[in-house]
Formats: C-alpha cells, sequence, structure tokens
C-alpha cells in the first residue's frame, strides 16, 4: 500500500471515529495486536473507503421508490451482512453512547 491509500485510510478512520464519538485504534492493521480500526458505540470497526467500489449499495439505499431503512446482503456460504446509513444507525442505537 502506498502512502497516498494509508493516508486517506488514516483520515477516514479518524472522520468515522469522531462522528461515533469513538476513537482510532493506533496501528490497526500495520502491528499485531491492534485489531480493526476504530472502537465506538459499543463496537469495533473496521473502516474501508473506495473512490466508487460501493456504488451498487449507495445506490440501493438512495432508491427514491422503496426508500429503504437498510439492506439486508448475502453472498453464497456467507453470513449476513446489514447496510444502514450513520444517521440511521446512531437513531436506532440513540445517539452516541
Amino acid at each position: 500500500m502506498g502512502k497516498s491509500q494509508r493516508d486517506k485510510g488514516q483520515r477516514r478512520e479518524r472522520e468515522f471515529a469522531k462522528l461515533i464519538g469513538g476513537m482510532r485504534v493506533p496501528l490497526s492493521g500495520a502491528q499485531e495486536g491492534y485489531k480493526n480500526d476504530v472502537i465506538g458505540m459499543g463496537l469495533e470497526w473496521e473502516v474501508k473507503a473506495r473512490k466508487s467500489g460501493f456504488k451498487t449499495i449507495y445506490d440501493w439505499l438512495e432508491d427514491e421508490r422503496e426508500q429503504p431503512d437498510a439492506l439486508a446482503l448475502k453472498a453464497d456460504n456467507k453470513p449476513w451482512l446489514v447496510v444502514m446509513t450513520l444517521d440511521k444507525f446512531k437513531e436506532i442505537r440513540g445517539g452516541n453512547e
């Protein structure tokens, strides 16, 4: 991974940590024993940032006709995933905890 990609990842981790009132895990992904990227709202988070790799997921969440609160995703032989906006998640959880 190049420096620019690492810097972008760390910026997004700090941004997300601030949004949820959590903290970024220093050395996450770079040092043995430091797992996940952010701790907050009683959960451990892995943060992923892509230029456009999640386009279909955003399209489904922003569907004008359906207007879903969340998505349920499943790949063959993999566990279910639930995807929702951070605002919806905070609403359900009752804000920052």
